[in-house]
């Protein structure tokens, strides 16, 4: 092994981490992942063995932290460990790539960022949702341009049926103790509607849990989500999620202003658009330039290597951002009434 290789630990193992993460890191020339804890140390071991037979399994994360010479922490846990191990990573001296969602609520959230700030010379760095990826800098371009002129409504939907059965045990991310206060897709999509529009200032929400009983478990996320808010700009959005719509259309997102409309299909990375006067929308191309793809671990390796001239994003402040709308909704579906959102 080269002396200059940065040695990572990994903490939760699971699908995403494999399928998405693993294969950019073993590729990377200047990456050696050395040690992995996984929920159990059986676990660790089979993920070891089928994937990096030369890391060191490890039962316990903590322990895993206390490894020498250790310098990233790469967290794939579900939520309700995301906070512990960042906090204890960064006041060990590791730089944290954490898995979205950021945190259990707001508060983790703003501790996660209190603590970042106390060791400016450690990257941190949230995973991107891939879902808006590709075309997001024409997004961004045809917004900054007034294409559409000044957006005045926004529509959101993401439907999908995965919690339709009855007879189906609770998802991990139905257990409030798991995923917090997290509801299907808000925080993913709410992340990059503000990269488009700007902050969310209030919002007003309702939700309805189709089946509570599931196995002998209490279900209390709700299995459907409805979103009034208001963004920055004065625009307004109508954001509508749900695990229990028979064949749903695809996860869409629709931007109307003064002089036409976008639509981002979301499960196809299409963009659609019409302008004022116009009877239907027609399929706007994606130039090569401005294509974006897919590059969230040589990017956060390349943050750390330039020793801190390199901010990767999303960072522990978009996180933040987000999570203050995960948090209003659970508030505002909570009480019944609207909530304001202050940075």
């Amino acid at each position: 092994m080269q002396k200059n290789k940065l040695r990572i630990g990994i903490v939760g193992a699971g699908g995403i981490v494999k399928t998405r993460h693993l294969p950019a890191l073993k590729k990377h020339p200047e990456v050696d992942i050395v040690a992995v804890s996984n929920s159990t140390y059986e676990s660790s071991e089979k993920f070891c063995k089928e994937n990096l037979p030369s890391a060191t399994p490890m039962a316990n994360w903590a322990d895993l932290l206390a490894l020498p010479d250790l310098d990233i922490i790469w967290i794939g846990t579900p939520p309700y460990m995301h906070s512990a191990v960042t906090v204890s990573a960064l006041e060990a001296g590791k730089h944290v790539f954490c898995q979205a969602r950021m945190s259990m609520d707001l508060a983790e959230a703003e501790e996660m960022l209190a603590v970042s700030k106390r060791f400016p010379e450690l990257v941190t760095m949230l995973c991107p949702p891939p879902f808006g990826m590709r075309a997001d800098l024409l997004i961004k371009k045809l917004l900054a341009e007034n294409f559409i002129g000044k957006p005045h409504d926004v529509r959101m939907q993401s439907f999908n049926g995965q919690y339709l059965n009855p007879e189906a045990p609770a998802h991990w991310r139905q257990k409030i103790e798991i995923s917090g206060l997290n509801v299907l897709t808000l925080g993913i999509y709410v992340e990059v509607m503000q990269r488009w529009l700007g902050d969310i200032v209030g919002v007003f929400a309702r939700g309805k849990i189709l089946t509570a009983e599931r196995r002998g478990y209490h279900v209390i996320v709700p299995d459907m989500l409805n979103v009034l808010c208001i963004f920055e700009s004065g625009a307004e959005g109508v954001l509508e999620f749900s695990g229990v719509h028979a064949g749903a259309p695809n996860d869409r997102l629709r931007i109307f202003g003064d002089r036409g409309a976008l639509l981002y299909d979301f499960t196809n990375e299409h963009v659609r658009s019409v302008k004022y006067g116009g009877r239907e929308m027609e399929e706007m191309e994606v130039p090569k330039d401005l294509v974006t793809e897919w590059s969230v671990e040589n990017d956060f390796i390349a943050a750390v290597k330039s020793k801190g001239r390199i901010r990767p994003r999303p960072s522990f402040e978009d996180g933040v951002r987000y999570m203050r709308v995960v948090q209003a909704v659970a508030d505002s579906r909570a009480r019944n009434e609207w909530v304001p959102i202050k940075k």
